[in-house]
């Protein structure tokens, strides 16, 4: 039970901090979310929003973050 809540505790400090980052992004002129490669399809009643280059480029910048740390264990 012990392990079960260290998780929960982790979990919940992993969402706080990425919280706070989309928090100070959202303040910061930096475009995620508006790439030029986001997919935008605005129907009569609907929205259709699919974010391909920001999850790309997000992907590639966790890739390199995850590698560094990689490297800096072994």
């Amino acid at each position: 039970m012990a392990s079960l809540g260290k998780l929960l505790v982790f979990l919940g400090a992993a969402i706080f901090i990425i919280g706070a980052a989309l928090i100070l992004f959202g303040k910061t002129n930096i475009p995620l979310g508006r790439l030029p490669g986001d997919i935008i399809y605005r129907g009569k009643h609907t929205t259709f929003y699919f974010p391909l280059a920001t999850s790309i480029v997000l992907s590639i910048v966790l890739w390199l973050l995850l590698y560094v740390i990689g490297r800096f264990r072994q």
